[in-house]
């Protein structure tokens, strides 16, 4: 089934998606009259390629994603460092379960790629069945590792024949963006599917 996905801030970065591929890509009302048969998916904000995370280890492997059930006793924000690895040496069953845990995260702030070597079976796991490319790391990492980096690292732009790998974000602009971060992210495909909704 074709799929028109339009952002309200960019209407002229609209796409139709083909199954796993873009079909095409251009302007609202040139792809709508050729394709009245699609299903539209109206988002708010910008249409993007999406974005590369640089910290793939560090947020899949060396940082423990507590399971909601475990609110009372972790927390729900990620943890790092020295009480991860502790987490992970009493029960290496949690590696599995906390990497498709950050994998959703990843998909939540419109990451569809990640870069760094994985090494964890858990992780590879996690990053394989999401559909995440894995790309090579940029020559040095600005920051701490981080679900919204800083710099934003955005993929080239969609074409179409392309994979349909893209992200939306609730903002006016790609300056806003980089201002506002990631965490703005409504909706995050991946081959096609769509992989992450916000409420």
């Amino acid at each position: 089934m074709l799929t028109l996905h339009v952002a309200e801030a960019s209407p002229e970065a609209v796409v139709l998606v083909d199954g796993a591929h873009l079909a095409a890509v251009g302007r609202y009302e040139e792809l709508a009259a050729a394709h009245p048969q699609a299903r539209v998916r109206h988002w708010p904000g910008i249409l993007t390629p999406g974005l590369l995370n640089p910290y793939g280890p560090e947020l899949l492997e060396q940082t423990y994603h507590p399971d909601p059930r475990e609110a009372d006793t972790y927390g729900t924000r990620p943890i790092g460092g020295p009480r991860a690895e502790a987490l992970f040496r009493a029960d290496p069953a949690r590696r599995g379960a906390s990497a498709r845990r950050g994998v959703q995260r990843l998909l939540a702030h419109g990451s569809v790629a990640i870069a760094g070597e994985l090494r964890e079976r858990g992780a590879l796991d996690a990053v394989r069945r999401a559909g995440l490319l894995v790309g090579q790391r940029p020559p040095s990492l600005p920051g701490p590792p981080s679900f919204s980096p800083v710099p934003l690292i955005l993929l080239p732009a969609l074409l179409p024949g392309g994979p349909a790998r893209f992200a939306v974000f609730d903002v006016p602009d790609r300056t806003a963006l980089v201002r506002e971060g990631s965490g703005t992210c409504v909706a995050t495909v991946l081959g096609g599917r769509l992989v992450y909704r916000a409420r």
